[in-house]
């Protein structure tokens, strides 16, 4: 991914391909990384894949919720010059995406959410008063996948570090409060963006029940299912993820290059 990685002005992002732009947001311990394989494939179909690092660790403490980062990735895709995009978006990155449809519909011509946040949170901020125990963290990252082994010892280090570092405690607290005020049931009726749901059968973050009350709540909306599989279905079944997308882009009419 680095030589795709791009610095400009108060931005850093991934950027590849050509064509109908895809913006993806990443959760709340995910990283760019976690989307190499939908990156790696769309950017030779057709599309412009990009990336943003989101400002989660970065942003001034009253800047540290789902409303101020929906607004960030607004001013980014003008920064950008894009005119209308797909939103993708995993966990806090769904309820982002989510968000900044509700307030911004005019920027977004798709929208693709798995994993989600948004209508269940008991997911986020449960777990971090026993920060200490890397055992306990071990086990928490190993829930987020259907197969265990997916969480490397990089990837429980990383995460091992963010809930021992007090700012990140902070912070990370401070939007798993944030997702609980913004709860998105009485919004999503009135928001007709054609959804894909894309939900792992499998998810313990965010159970199959949260999927289908997203799929009944969104009026446009399409809910694929990826069997054996949790919470990060882009890093954990690609394939299978990818090729559930490429069908709904083609069904959605959303695989049309812009100019």
């Amino acid at each position: 991914m680095e030589k795709h990685y791009k610095k400009e002005g108060r931005y850093s992002y991934y950027e590849a391909g050509e064509g109908t732009p895809i913006v993806i947001l990443h959760g709340l311990m995910g990283g760019l990384s976690n989307f190499d394989a939908v990156a790696s494939y769309f950017s030779t179909k057709g599309y412009k894949i990009i990336i943003p690092d989101l400002p989660i660790y970065t942003q001034n403490i009253l800047k540290t919720n789902v409303k101020s980062f929906a607004k960030y990735v607004k001013d980014f895709i003008t920064f950008k010059g894009l005119d209308r995009v797909i939103l993708l978006g995993n966990s806090l990155g769904g309820h982002i995406a989510l968000y900044h449809t509700k307030m911004y519909p005019e920027k977004v011509a798709g929208l693709v959410i798995t994993g989600s946040s948004g209508l269940y949170e008991s997911a986020m901020g449960d777990s971090y008063p026993k920060r200490g125990d890397y055992e306990y963290i071990r086990k928490k990252a190993e829930d987020v996948f259907y197969d265990p082994k997916i969480a490397t010892k990089e990837l429980i280090d990383e995460v091992y570090e963010s809930v021992n570092d007090r700012i990140k405690l902070i912070k990370t607290l401070t939007i798993a409060k944030s997702a609980i005020r913004h709860n998105m049931a009485k919004d999503l009726p009135k928001m007709h963006v054609q959804t894909c749901i894309i939900w792992g059968k499998n998810d313990k973050v965010t159970p199959p029940d949260v999927a289908e009350e997203f799929h009944k709540l969104l009026p446009n909306s399409t809910l694929y299912w990826i069997d054996k599989c949790g919470h990060a279905a882009m890093m954990e079944r690609p394939d299978e993820f990818n090729h559930l997308l490429e069908d709904w882009l083609t069904h959605t009419h959303l695989a049309v290059n812009q100019t």
